[in-house]
């Protein structure tokens, strides 16, 4: 009969940042260490670095920064109801975070905003940018 586990102390931050679906891959989170955008306790870290509860990460996920305590550990990667329970958001910066993704959101959109595939008179006009002089 297998022996019931003993809860983790300490976990890997790459293993971490994955199960705690910060990134979807456990390839992206050892990315994101080496290239700086990972940092506990206020320093960089190298993926090998292990965190425990009461640690403080710091995440920057595209243009989104995260900053959170650490309050758990798990072994496998669940479903994202159980991985928001491994952290603690800080309550500021999650309302200036989805204050930009809500300014992302009612920005204009650039490109082609026409319906279907442009002309070529379209793409013409497109190609010569805001005031120029298309040939169309």
């Amino acid at each position: 009969m297998a022996e019931p586990r003993e809860p983790l102390e300490r976990q890997r931050i790459d293993t971490w940042l994955w199960v705690a679906r910060f990134v979807k891959t456990r390839a992206l989170a050892v990315d994101a260490v080496k290239g700086g955008r990972v940092h506990v306790n206020g320093g960089r870290v190298k993926p090998s670095k292990e965190v425990r509860p009461g640690d403080r990460v710091e995440v920057l996920v595209g243009e989104d920064r995260h900053r959170v305590d650490v309050l758990g550990l798990a072994r496998r990667r669940g479903p994202a109801t159980e991985a928001q329970l491994l952290y603690e958001e800080h309550e500021e910066d999650r309302a200036e975070r989805l204050l930009r993704a809500e300014q992302r959101r009612l920005a204009a959109p650039s490109g082609f905003q026409g319906a279907g595939r442009p002309t070529k008179r379209d793409r013409r006009r497109y190609e010569a940018g805001p005031g120029g002089r298309g040939r169309g």
